[in-house]
């Protein structure tokens, strides 16, 4: 007896002729947010260094950008991975010098540059044994952070923390601290270099946590038409928190304000960074529209800036600028979730400058290019039964998003349509969604009789 597969029916011996297929599933999902990027100088890190939320308070980011969490440097660290999980640092000055120290043969040379590599010490020990042997411990700011058993400077290996060179046996040393590193230097060509390095990257949110002095109306405008070439032009769908920029397009958020706790005080600029962090860490079915900033007690202005009143706040909010306000009950918060677009057309409206509702369109957008791209370019024909797989996918996907509420009143009969485009090869989607926004205003009438 004959048997096996089948593509058709054409078989010629009797048997059983048997196909095994996977039940269809939906191939798409709903995207992962959390990822923020920000440049910043240092005096310590890579060019660039993708610091988790975990890593300040483990104690990984000391070896990362020579800070823990409890380290005053690390505040703005600690204000970007408030509200998500990764923060990419782009490392904005060069130039710096490494930090060094010989016991000859052998010489220690920091990982990084920076002025935080003159906290690192080498004691080299003396085992003896009969194999000659030493122990070379590294320390940093006096705690070990490495130890390592040689004889000769080949044999050690580098460590977070330095590069050992030399060639010969090893000289016992009670302890020598490396010196001479420095910090770099910014220019505008820094930024510059951040933006291309960050088109490898996947991320959700941009900080430019620089002020007007540092980041100067020619970065902003360059932020700008980055952020607007990312969307229109490259289909990645992020967005930019700057300082006090004018922009009125749905990519660029505008803070100018920061907040005071009982124990220190968050900048403007530094808000910038909680706010990207905050963004890029929230799902599409989460608004920030009064969201309460933890521990505030009160509002920081950039000086010069009087404190709002209702009327400063209105025309802040009409000209797409996010800002903090006092809750009838004291708490600090985010008095809307806002973008600086303000200028409404018909075909991008009062719904566009709502930073949830930009993240629903953001996510469909991402969500399904990824679903084409590793699921059916190349893979899947381009005929009747292969679109409506297509579009079985998006069904699923956008059911699911209504499930959660970030859209409303899909359906899929009448809501989409996937058709054969005008090239052999290509396909059209045609989509109509609502997305959802969070309650914000309540006009209620009261009557009394």
């Amino acid at each position: 007896m004959a048997g096996g597969t089948f593509k058709s029916q054409n078989k010629i011996r009797p048997g059983a002729y048997i196909n095994f297929k996977a039940v269809p599933k939906p191939l798409s999902s709903l995207g992962t947010r959390g990822v923020m990027t920000m440049p910043v100088a240092m005096s310590w890190g890579d060019t660039v260094t993708e610091l988790l939320s975990t890593d300040l308070l483990d104690g990984k980011s000391l070896a990362k950008i020579g800070y823990t969490a409890f380290d005053e440097e690390a505040q703005i660290f600690r204000e970007a991975l408030k509200h998500t999980y990764k923060a990419i640092i782009y490392r904005l000055d060069t130039g710096g010098t490494k930090a060094t120290a010989t016991i000859a043969p052998l010489t220690a040379t920091a990982k990084y540059a920076g002025i935080i590599g003159n906290k690192i010490s080498i004691v080299v020990i003396d085992l003896e044994n009969d194999a000659g042997e030493f122990e070379v411990v590294t320390l940093f700011d006096g705690v070990e952070k490495d130890r390592q058993v040689a004889k000769k400077v080949e044999d050690l290996d580098e460590n977070d923390w330095v590069k050992f060179s030399g060639t010969g046996d090893l000289v016992a040393n009670a302890g020598t601290t490396l010196a001479s590193g420095t910090n770099g230097t910014i220019s505008a060509g820094t930024y510059a270099d951040y933006l291309n390095a960050m088109k490898s990257y996947k991320w959700n949110t941009m900080a430019i946590p620089q002020g007007e002095e540092e980041a100067n109306g020619i970065v902003k405008g360059n932020i700008v038409t980055y952020i607007t070439n990312m969307r229109e032009n490259l289909g990645k769908k992020v967005q930019a928190v700057m300082f006090n920029v004018e922009a009125d397009y749905e990519g660029i958020i505008s803070t100018s304000q920061g907040y005071k706790t009982a124990d220190e005080t968050i900048s403007p600029e530094v808000f910038v960074a909680y706010v990207a962090g905050l963004t890029a860490g929230s799902d599409v079915d989460t608004s920030n529209t009064y969201h309460a900033i933890n521990g505030a007690i009160s509002i920081v202005y950039p000086e010069g800036v009087t404190p709002y009143g209702d009327e400063e706040i209105e025309e802040a909010l009409k000209a797409g600028k996010m800002v903090l306000s006092t809750r009838q009950d004291g708490v600090i918060v985010i008095e809307q979730d806002i973008n600086t677009l303000h200028t409404f057309t018909p075909d991008k409206g009062y719904a566009f400058s709502k930073n949830r509702v930009i993240r629903t369109l953001d996510e469909i957008n991402n969500s399904i290019a990824l679903l084409f791209e590793r699921s059916y370019i190349g893979k899947v024909d381009n005929n009747e039964d292969g679109r409506n797989i297509f579009k079985s996918d998006i069904i699923a996907y956008l059911n699911m998003l209504q499930s959660i509420a970030a859209i409303q009143n899909f359906d899929s009969a009448e809501d989409i349509q996937v058709y054969a485009g005008e090239a052999i090869d290509a396909v059209v989607v045609d989509l109509a969604i609502q997305p959802v926004d969070s309650m914000e205003k309540l006009y209620m009438t009261v009557m009394v009789g």
